[in-house]
């Protein structure tokens, strides 16, 4: 692979040489004019997005497929709930149970159903959901981003949805200001991130350990062993069915959870009409500072097990995408709530009666009749109760990819009507790798439950900080009223995180390092990625430098059209400079196409393209910004390149009507202010011949380099092709460029859009190449310890196993051309 290293003090970072300091001021001047930045005067077809509401068939349908995916957590947690609670000390009377009743009562009512249900479903992002969606909202009001490479042009988009009519607020204006406000913000959006990855990994090996230790309690010939090797079995199943989507699975899943939240309802009233009604005494608030009176320092442990009755909860909001906020508003609000509710307050009711069966009060209160259908189905349910926080991990970690916050990994989109329904293999293997070796390890669901109580509390925590300034930044509530919210929700989340810490050294140190291990990940390939954007901005190459190299430097065009794929959104990347220094010569049309995702969930497919001309007519030279939202998937293009040549037709034919119209486009043309032309050597012909030795030139490089697929290592067989038909066509044609003066000053040279649209499709007929930088990039020689640490050993290690950018590009491999560089940041 051939490599350079460009120092700062050699070049200028525009293209131009130290000891041309009178010249360089000109030339920079001329380049502002003449490549302007996409969105001033680029041209595209905007639509017009509407919120297409679902109707009520569609609605009702998310409805049920939700039943097997988002509450399989929240409705197998009254199998284990009081039991946790009363784990160590057990019931001393029965005025403990009702005031552990009333916690759950209360619990459930304020986070899942008030703040989650009624309040943070309303903040999705066009019907995301998730820390990431969130952030994005965020990033849009607040006018930052993850990666620097946006354009106010971007917040014309009308998926962008921001009012910038109002007077923005004073935490608004501190994020946009404070670099250090952004990075924190990022951090905790982070953080969240990776205890839903830890919750998505204990959530499977609680739920599936439970349901196995239940066959074990009815069946004592089961001992440790084979009831770890059983959980292990029925867990690389769950993981192996996840490719086939969320959609059939819920299917599949969604009858047996209305079944089982049907009969948790049933079992519930049997037990309230037949046992104890003085439970009705938890609906009274008193009840719980009661409990902590009399039981201290034991009653602030007992939190540790009465959190897992909101379990799964974050699920609501990070599988928004996956259904609508409708379909789960009203599925908990109808079903899933209610039976919950009488479920708690039928098992209380018995163990008022029964506190001896604490430690199994759900089967212990089940009739004899119905024992083992019952049994049957909670161990059926409990098995696949991991689905909601799987399908949340996939969904989050997308929308991380998309925004530059972890490794390129393949994503499946499963669903052709639900965008935000998708698969990650990667992600899942890993997930499963990782709850086998926690159900291996632990073979016990206490300590997996104290592990699982600090992942679930974190992330809510989180979701509320995240919440606080959607209420002030974006909903333009008053001040106070979002301080109410964090007060209210943090303090009590905060109360349960008091208590779950307090166990990390009995299981709840999973958590904990798995968040370190993913943030560590995570930080490192923002940090990384960050670093080749900035390398890229400083050594960008002057436009006005590159259009001065005509024929007589020993530039040539062949025959084709050339896409060069770049993270900058202005300037020419230093990576084309390298490409035509070691292989002199480009093609009739070059476009420098920007991939970028925009903190949105979607951009419309018509929307996608926003182009500008570089230069004249005469250089044929484009730039592309292509525009995807988070949940957009690149490789659904499948028509990429016919649908990018279709939107550079209808750039020069709306660039052509305005120029008929009389109006000025500084698109089109350029004229320099009183500069003598030979400061920047700009061809005033309208042809470019290629020269028969240059081109010989260009194939012997070739084939010293061995017919590979990158600079140093050769062209990819389609661009060898085009190379050898370019030698034979040079002798007795020329590669025609439609004709413009160079200062426009003359329109009657002017083309007419036609031919100028027949030469697109004539380049486009010749072949269409894929360039793309195959970067290393390594840390200064100057730089500190922990700098080459991350750079030169974390980030290239993490590059080396994440997926290549042609596959996340969906870039046709015959037509790829790579080539090598070397970053030194």
């Amino acid at each position: 692979m051939s490599t350079t290293t460009v120092s700062e003090d050699a070049e200028d970072g525009r293209g131009g040489r130290n000891g041309q300091q009178a010249n360089q001021g000109r030339l920079w001047d001329m380049d502002q004019r003449i490549d302007q930045p996409l969105g001033a005067e680029a041209d595209h077809v905007r639509s017009m997005y509407r919120d297409q509401t679902m109707p009520p068939s569609v609605v009702l349908c998310l409805a049920f497929q939700s039943l097997g995916v988002v509450y399989g957590d929240l409705g197998t947690s009254p199998l284990y709930v009081f039991k946790s609670t009363f784990a160590n000390g057990g019931v001393r009377n029965e005025d403990d149970i009702i005031g552990a009743l009333s916690l759950i009562i209360y619990t459930l009512t304020i986070i899942p159903l008030i703040k989650y249900v009624f309040i943070v479903l309303r903040a999705n992002d066009n019907g995301e959901g998730g820390s990431f969606a969130l952030y994005s909202l965020l990033c849009r009001y607040c006018n930052i981003s993850a990666l620097p490479n946006q354009h106010p042009s971007d917040a014309e988009l009308t998926t962008y949805v921001v009012d910038n009519a109002r007077r923005k607020t004073w935490i608004q204006r501190k994020l946009e200001s404070s670099v250090l406000a952004q990075q924190v913000l990022l951090v905790i959006v982070l953080f969240g991130t990776c205890m839903v990855i830890g919750d998505g990994i204990l959530t499977p090996s609680i739920s599936v350990l439970s349901a196995v230790v239940g066959i074990k309690a009815a069946s004592s010939s089961l001992d440790t062993n084979l009831v770890t090797g059983i959980s292990c079995v029925i867990l690389v199943i769950l993981f192996s069915v996840q490719r086939f989507g969320t959609a059939k699975i819920s299917v599949l899943f969604a009858p047996i959870f209305l079944v089982w939240f049907l009969s948790l309802a049933c079992i519930g009233c049997y037990n309230i009409i037949k046992w104890e009604k003085s439970i009705f005494l938890a609906f009274n608030p008193l009840q719980i500072v009661h409990f902590f009176r009399r039981n201290g320092r034991q009653g602030w442990e007992h939190l540790g097990g009465i959190v897992l009755c909101m379990t799964g909860t974050e699920a609501l909001f990070a599988d928004l995408g996956h259904f609508s906020c409708r379909s789960i508003q009203i599925v908990f609000t109808s079903l899933v709530y209610p039976c919950l509710f009488l479920t708690y307050l039928g098992q209380a009711a018995y163990l008022v009666e029964h506190m001896e069966d604490v430690n199994d009060p759900f089967y212990s209160s089940l009739p004899s009749s119905i024992y083992w259908p019952i049994f049957v189905l909670a161990t059926i349910s409990a098995m696949i109760a991991s689905q909601a926080m799987i399908s949340a991990t996939f969904s989050i970690v997308k929308q991380a990819t998309a925004l530059g916050c972890f490794p390129r990994v393949k994503v499946v989109h499963t669903s052709n009507n639900v965008a935000g329904q998708v698969y990650i293999p990667e992600i899942n293997w890993i997930l499963m790798v990782l709850c086998l070796c926690v159900t291996a390890g632990f073979r016990d669901t206490d300590q997996i439950g104290n592990a699982y109580g600090i992942a679930v509390v974190m992330v809510m925590i989180v979701t509320t900080l995240l919440m606080t300034l959607v209420i002030i930044i974006i909903w333009r509530k008053h001040f106070l009223l979002a301080l109410l919210f964090l007060v209210v929700f943090a303090s009590i989340e905060g109360i349960y995180v008091s208590a779950v810490l307090f166990k990390t050294t009995q299981g709840g140190w999973v958590p904990l390092v798995i968040s370190v291990v993913f943030g560590t990940v995570m930080g490192t390939w923002h940090y990384g990625t960050l670093k080749r954007y900035q390398y890229e901005m400083q050594h960008k190459v002057s436009v006005g430098w590159l259009l001065g190299l005509g024929p007589s430097l020993g530039l040539v065009r062949v025959p084709g059209i050339g896409l060069m794929y770049t993270d900058l959104a202005h300037g020419v990347p230093p990576l084309f400079s390298h490409f035509i220094t070691n292989l002199p010569a480009i093609h009739s049309t070059v476009v420098f196409v920007c991939v970028k995702y925009l903190p949105v969930n979607t951009v419309p497919q018509d929307e996608r393209f926003l182009i500008r001309r570089i230069g004249s007519r005469a250089y044929s030279m484009y730039r592309c910004a292509a525009r995807y939202g988070y949940i957009d998937l690149h490789k659904k293009d499948d028509n990429f390149e016919q649908l990018l040549i279709q939107s550079l037709i209808s750039f020069v034919e709306i660039e052509s009507m305005r120029e008929s119209s009389g109006r000025e486009s500084m698109a089109a043309s350029w004229t320099p202010d009183q500069q003598p032309m030979e400061e920047a050597t700009v061809p005033t012909t309208s042809t470019i011949t290629p020269n028969r030795l240059q081109l010989q030139r260009m194939l012997r490089l070739h084939s010293l380099m061995g017919g590979g697929n990158s600079v140093g290592d050769g062209y990819s067989t389609q661009y060898s092709q085009t190379a050898s038909n370019s030698v034979e066509m040079s002798a007795n044609q020329e590669c025609s460029i439609p004709n413009l003066s160079v200062n426009g000053s003359n329109s009657s040279s002017s083309p007419h859009p036609q031919d100028e649209v027949a030469f697109l499709n004539a380049c486009k007929d010749a072949g269409v190449v894929y360039i793309l930088g195959n970067n290393i990039v390594k840390a200064r020689k100057d730089a500190g310890f922990f700098k080459k640490l991350v750079i030169n050993y974390m980030y290239t290690f993490l590059r080396r196993i994440s997926r290549d950018s042609s596959v996340v590009l969906n870039i046709p491999h015959e037509c790829l051309l790579h080539v090598g560089m070397v970053y030194y940041v």
